[in-house]
């Protein structure tokens, strides 16, 4: 397994505490590797959760992160940074991913782990809300749940009876590194700089499962356990928009 130097850093059961999906620092840290961030940028992390890639961001970065979350609230947010000495770097906001209270080209880059998915697999999120966000020449990156192939609507059969129907949204919103490559470039508005599977995909995402099993009663471990094709993976990509 992969060793994370910089996230190893970080406190352990604050890290499973405030987890919301497959370990974002970690993730993180692998999208970083083809990302230059710089002090004093301004970086929008989107769909941030409790806010654990914010903190990694503005310590390992030194940049200024506008946390944006829909599910937990600014307050929230905003309590945790504090106490971690960060109320002054890391804005926390509560927006919906489609209503973004942010100008155009305001972003030196804009992040999003473990949540893009949710609100931009489709061909009009990028064009139309993501990228005029970011300034001409910024970065974006981007890790989630997907896929190692299309399944092109179809629950494969060994999936069938654990695949539970308030999960078929997700069927829609996993994708492969390729449709994600493919999306983004014909948008003609970035260049894609790096792609691929997370190593040791299923690793981390097991890890999250059995948190996720105990502290919200989902099922990813059976999901997990039923994927003998190994459809399931971790996906990762970034890119440059055109100048």
């Amino acid at each position: 397994m992969k060793w994370y130097i910089k996230s190893q850093k970080y406190d352990k059961n604050f890290i499973r505490e405030n987890m919301m999906g497959p370990n974002s620092m970690w993730l993180l840290e692998d999208v970083c590797e083809n990302l230059d961030l710089k002090p004093g940028m301004r970086v929008l992390d989107l769909g941030c959760g409790k806010g654990l890639t914010s903190i990694f961001l503005a310590k390992e970065f030194g940049v200024t992160v506008y946390a944006t979350d829909l599910w937990i609230s600014a307050t929230e947010n905003y309590e945790r940074f504090k106490a971690l000495g960060l109320e002054y770097q890391i804005i926390p906001i509560h927006a919906e991913a489609h209503n973004l209270p942010y100008a155009d080209e305001y972003f030196d880059a804009a992040i999003s782990i473990d949540s893009y998915h949710y609100f931009g697999a489709n061909d009009t999120y990028l064009p139309e809300y993501f990228a005029r966000l970011v300034k001409r020449g910024g970065q974006f990156g981007i890790a989630a749940p997907g896929l190692t192939k299309e399944l092109n609507g179809k629950i494969p059969d060994s999936m069938k009876s654990v695949w539970k129907e308030e999960q078929m949204d997700d069927l829609l919103t996993f994708r492969s590194v390729g449709w994600w490559k493919s999306t983004w470039e014909k948008s003609g508005l970035v260049d894609i700089t790096s792609c691929g599977e997370i190593e040791d995909a299923r690793t981390i995402w097991y890890d999250w499962a059995k948190i996720a099993r105990e502290r919200l009663g989902f099922n990813d471990d059976e999901l997990l356990d039923a994927d003998k094709d190994n459809y399931l993976t971790l996906v990762y990509f970034t890119a440059v928009k055109n100048d």
